[in-house]
């Protein structure tokens, strides 16, 4: 196919798509690593799939034997007991008559078709339909049906007239096999979702900027079992930055602190869930990412009325202090067991004092926040295996191998991380290497590894006591200036640790990963990655921070791409610098 006027051709992975110069329709290059993972998330989900619906025909069938072999037994005793101890040899032949009969018909019903057991009516599984709801270009739907094996089909959504036309000539340059499988239409995803209730197998929603407003079509559109991939690049808003606007959009109060990242994590899924509860559903995180400028969470859906009294369970409101920035957790919900009765209440708060134990000073509240494991260890294991066994089908491979190797070391039942650096920040003291810290909380008796978020974090489930003990420890090793007496550094040390800290080197200080020196927090590949202009607003001067030197449309008309030269400044700059105004 000949590249019309105009275009450029932009290939990635086994796709390729046809980019306009103007910015009509929205792509983004640095989403590669986003696209990447959600291709070996969605292998393994189909591999998961049919190992759980193997395992599901295997349990029909051995309860379906079982339940044979107990009316065979029930048959034969009636015979034996209607015709006495005479005719013993006739009911034992009866007996085997019988069984071959129901032998005969179930080789019948698996043979002809026509008629089957119970547990042989789901034999075969159906080939999952992908949702991608805000396609923009096609792109990612242009990737799954092309990379990922297994497919039935993949619906493209774009609300926008541009976007559609240009997906469908996208599918339409790759070739007959796209063209078989990707489908494109223009429609509100909202609207399609909830006129599609538990329709797809899988739903991937990839806005620019908030998530909020598709959440809840969204989770009512995912099959029971499904799986939805969803992406927020409000990361302003869920870091606290907008507090106030996070808790409109997600009904949840975000409070500043270095484990703000996995903190908008947490933020999301609390959101999904809360979503899902409203119609009996519930979440299951598998993977909870956060790469570059943005979250991406994936997480199965169900359907349980039973399950869901348990959603508060899984939901914790946050206390962290002003002064030392110490956190503390406080559930929602609790049960009570009492012999074969669970009863749900209340949880028990609060967990913290009006004052900090440690520095003496107030809490701030956030919250509530998913506290449960955000994810699934056997399937960032089977994600990693997978990702190193197809090295050469990921064009992001190195940075996607980085996180999911440090996602895999990750105490996942830990909630929250704190930094080492702020802890030292605090105390106005030299900081201990990470190896001797780690080692210090492991000879401690507690465990401790690193975060994906943050190379400085370190969760522990080491209470804050035993933290800032273990830092005393080091402080009295290695002692500081004095401080004013109300500093939160100065009250925390004017207290005796009530452990001693052992900082030899511990056997499991330096992780797996670190062993080995596989890297686990790689740069950015290219300069000016990052987040870009929305779709169909005009990329000018101003945006030479976004997209580097060579801007995109820097006319009115959107024509040929403008040089910025930035030795000659333009009018209203020369302006500016005339009237002594340092122009921002």
């Amino acid at each position: 196919m000949e590249i019309p006027e105009g275009y450029s051709v932009v290939k990635e992975g086994e796709a390729q798509i046809l980019m306009q110069t103007s910015n009509t329709v929205f792509f983004n290059k640095a989403q590669v690593n986003n696209r990447d993972m959600s291709i070996a998330v969605l292998r393994t989900f189909i591999e998961k799939r049919k190992e759980e619906h193997e395992e599901m025909l295997n349990k029909r069938k051995k309860k379906h034997e079982k339940k044979a072999v107990g009316e065979d037994t029930t048959v034969s005793d009636a015979i034996s007991k209607e015709e006495g101890q005479a005719e013993s040899a006739v009911s034992q032949q009866d007996k085997v008559n019988c069984e071959g009969e129901k032998e005969v018909d179930v080789d019948v019903a698996v043979n002809d078709g026509k008629k089957s057991s119970s547990w042989k009516r789901t034999a075969d599984i159906q080939p999952p339909v992908v949702l991608e709801a805000l396609a923009a270009s096609g792109l990612r739907a242009l990737r799954y049906a092309r990379e990922v094996e297994g497919i039935a089909k993949v619906i493209a959504l774009d609300i926008e007239q541009a976007s559609v036309e240009a997906c469908r000539k996208n599918i339409e340059f790759n070739g007959p096999m796209a063209c078989s499988k990707v489908e494109a239409n223009q429609a509100d995803a909202r609207v399609y979702m909830l006129t599609h209730p538990k329709e797809f197998d899988v739903v991937d929603i990839d806005p620019y900027g908030s998530p909020s407003t598709f959440l809840d079509s969204a989770v009512q559109s995912v099959s029971d079992g499904g799986i939805l991939m969803c992406t927020a690049t409000d990361m302003a808003v869920l870091c606290g930055t907008s507090a106030e606007v996070c808790y409109s959009k997600y009904g949840s109060y975000p409070v500043k602190g270095k484990y703000c990242h996995e903190m908008a994590l947490r933020i999301l899924l609390a959101s999904i869930e809360s979503h899902a509860n409203r119609y009996k559903r519930y979440i299951v995180p598998v993977l909870s990412v956060h790469m570059d400028f943005y979250i991406r969470v994936f997480v199965r859906i169900f359907t349980s009325a039973g399950e869901i009294k348990n959603a508060p369970l899984k939901l914790s409101y946050v206390y962290q202090c002003v002064g030392c920035d110490s956190f503390h957790l406080q559930t929602l919900g609790r049960v009570v067991t009492k012999n074969n009765s669970v009863k749900h209440y209340p949880g028990f708060g609060p967990t913290v004092p009006q004052e900090c134990a440690d520095c003496g000073k107030r809490f701030n509240m956030g919250g509530p926040i998913w506290s449960a494991p955000m994810h699934d260890q056997v399937w960032v294991l089977s994600i990693l295996e997978n990702v190193k066994s197809m090295r050469e089908r990921y064009p992001a491979y190195e940075k996607i191998l980085a996180v999911l190797t440090t996602i895999s070391e990750e105490l996942h039942d830990v909630p929250l991380f704190v930094s080492l650096h702020n802890l030292c920040a605090t105390l106005k003291c030299t900081s201990p290497s990470a190896v001797m810290f780690r080692s210090a909380v492991l000879n401690a008796g507690y465990r401790i590894s690193g975060s994906h978020v943050n190379p400085l974090g370190l969760k522990s489930d080491a209470p804050m006591e035993v933290i800032w003990d273990i830092m005393r420890c080091w402080v009295k090793n290695h002692p500081i200036k004095a401080q004013p007496p109300d500093h939160p550094g100065s009250v925390i040390l004017s207290k005796e640790p009530k452990i001693q800290a052992n900082f030899s080197r511990a056997v499991a200080s330096l992780s797996k990963a670190q062993v080995k020196k596989v890297k686990r927090f790689l740069p950015n590949p290219e300069k000016n990655w990052g987040p870009k202009v929305r779709a169909g607003r005009q990329i000018t001067s101003k945006h030479v921070s976004i997209y580097g030197p060579n801007v995109l449309n820097g006319d009115e008309n959107g024509g040929d791409p403008v040089e910025i030269n930035n030795e000659e400044p333009s009018a209203k700059r020369q302006k500016a610098d005339n009237n002594g105004v340092t122009q921002s």
